[in-house]
């Protein structure tokens, strides 16, 4: 039990790395007017996305075999909550997909200030997760 939770929060930090950085890079690629600078933040941003779906399954992977070892879990308000986030958190690790893509094709249109808030969704979503886990209110 301890080795897969252990795991599972191995996988949480390593997704939660890459939702905090590839906002940060899409902050940058938009500053950027040369072709091999759009390149190397292209690739870059792909490459990181892709650790960051490795990680994401790997958190559920882990954080689905938790419940099977504990199912009674299923019946706290706090993991209800909790999971609500994580599956918003998700979909939000979708969204960038889409925006890997649009960079990747020159069709961002959203500014760096655009870029900037939407690099601190996912240390909301951090903090209310860890309090969740953490202090359990509900």
């Amino acid at each position: 039990m301890l080795w897969v939770k252990a795991l599972h929060v191995i996988f949480v930090v390593s997704w939660f790395a890459s939702l905090l950085y590839l906002p940060r890079l899409f902050v940058y690629h938009c500053e950027v007017t040369d072709e091999a600078g759009h390149q190397r933040f292209a690739t870059m941003e792909r490459k990181l996305y892709g650790m960051g779906l490795i990680a994401m399954l790997g958190t559920w992977g882990f954080g689905l075999w938790l419940l099977l070892l504990e199912p009674g879990l299923l019946q706290a308000h706090w993991l209800h909550a909790k999971l609500t986030l994580v599956l918003l958190l998700s979909g939000y690790q979708g969204w960038l997909k889409a925006q890997v893509r649009k960079f990747a094709a020159r069709q961002n249109t959203r500014s760096h200030r655009f870029w900037r808030f939407a690099n601190e969704v996912p240390a909301l979503f951090l903090v209310a997760i860890v309090i969740l886990v953490i202090v359990k209110p509900f």
